[in-house]
């Protein structure tokens, strides 16, 4: 037997393995790229989530009347701050700017802990922007700042 026949046998027995290879290989390229998507999507939204609670930790750290600031020891002057004042700023804030931008946004909690700092506790829903059986249909986001007046 030449050998121009035995490749030729060869040839013949492999008719459409390429094919197969390539719609396994675009169908692994799609489920890649609609995770990468999903992964992005989720660090975006988580990104923008704490963004805004750390702007609202700073309004509720802001929410104080003049008549609460008190002189320190060492010659500076500190504020106390009110839980109610601070949750009252930070529903203000969050109703204004955040409602439209957010899934289910919630304001877990929003107070003060030692009359200095404000501490705000945001949550929100994400989805991915292309639902496949690979990924779950939407995970809940918490995000928590922490902020403090300083007056000099």
């Amino acid at each position: 037997m030449k050998q121009a026949e035995i490749l030729a046998r060869v040839a013949d027995r492999e008719r459409g393995s390429t094919l197969v290879l390539t719609i396994g290989f675009a169908a692994f390229a799609i489920v890649v790229t609609l995770v990468v998507a999903a992964a992005t999507s989720l660090y975006i939204e988580r990104k923008r989530l704490l963004g805004l609670a750390d702007s609202a930790a700073l309004v509720g750290a802001e929410a104080f009347d003049l008549a609460a600031v008190e002189p320190d020891p060492d010659g500076g002057v500190s504020v106390r701050l009110d839980a109610g004042a601070v949750e009252e700023a930070v529903d203000g804030f969050v109703a204004d700017v955040g409602t439209s931008r957010f899934d289910r946004l919630r304001i877990e909690s929003a107070t003060t802990l030692d009359g200095r700092s404000a501490t705000v506790t945001l949550s929100s829903a994400w989805s991915p922007p292309v639902l496949t059986l690979l990924l779950p249909e939407g995970i809940r986001l918490d995000a928590t700042s922490t902020a403090r007046a300083v007056l000099q």
